[in-house]
């Protein structure tokens, strides 16, 4: 592990693992992105400083919790994505999850899209392949009632790495899952090797604060008791079992 050049001063609760609580995470990245002049003045603003540590339980990579960014900041930054249900080329890469999902579902199998966006392709693609959709996002489609009930199926495609507590959510989705239910979650997977980490493009968006590996999917599969399959590099299905 290489050390870091400089080290922006982060308070000893950052060090408790937003996955697995677990207390002693290690520091690994200190991450320096300089940020474009004013248009109108030429002044370049301060540089944007973060720092990323991982915890040695479950292996998540993650900001120093103290370092994120407002409610507002952030919907700024979502705003400026572009995910048209209608664009080839965001089906085909949303396919990577979709394919082996559809696979795996039963016909009729009704379905919850977690964390859609204001485009809900992958929903749409459901529902265009017989399988009943809800909709839930926090800042685009609301829908508490959705997380009430349970689904044969439950997708979340590039949400994961945004969740504050995503423990949390993970035990939530459990709960919202029926008997046999897929998990399908779609997110870029973490290197353990820090000079990769400063070089990924992951990071240069500061919404990211929760990065996953295969040994973070891991440890959630042996945790909760599912079972687990890879289906792309950066996409994995779990499944609740039955009930012997």
């Amino acid at each position: 592990m290489s050390a870091p050049d400089s080290l922006v001063p982060y308070p000893p609760a950052d060090t408790v693992c937003p996955l697995c609580e677990a207390p002693q995470s290690q520091h690994v990245l200190h991450l320096v992105q300089r940020r474009r002049p004013c248009p109108e003045t030429g002044q370049r603003p301060p540089a944007d400083e973060r720092d990323y540590l991982r915890c040695p339980e479950c292996h998540l990579l993650y900001l120093a919790p103290s370092q994120r960014l407002d409610a507002r900041a952030e919907q700024d930054i979502y705003d400026q994505h572009e995910n048209d249900p209608a664009d080839p080329r965001y089906r085909s890469f949303l396919a990577k999850l979709f394919t082996p999902m559809c696979e795996r579902l039963a016909a009729g199998a009704s379905g919850l899209d977690f964390g859609c966006g204001p485009g809900p392709a992958l929903a749409q693609m459901f529902e265009e392949a017989g399988h009943p959709m809800a909709l839930h996002d926090l800042y685009y489609h609301p829908n508490p009632a959705a997380l009430t009930r349970q689904h044969d199926f439950i997708v979340s495609t590039e949400v994961i790495e945004h969740l504050y507590a995503p423990g949390e959510v993970f035990r939530q989705w459990l709960r919202c899952l029926k008997p046999g239910g897929l998990l399908g979650v779609m997110t870029q997977p973490a290197s353990d090797d820090p000079e990769a980490l400063r070089r990924w493009h992951y990071l240069r968006d500061p919404t990211h604060v929760c990065l996953f590996s295969p040994a973070t999917f891991a440890w959630l599969a042996r945790t909760y008791g599912l079972e687990l399959e890879q289906v792309a590099n950066d996409s994995v299905i779990f499944r609740v079992p039955q009930p012997a």
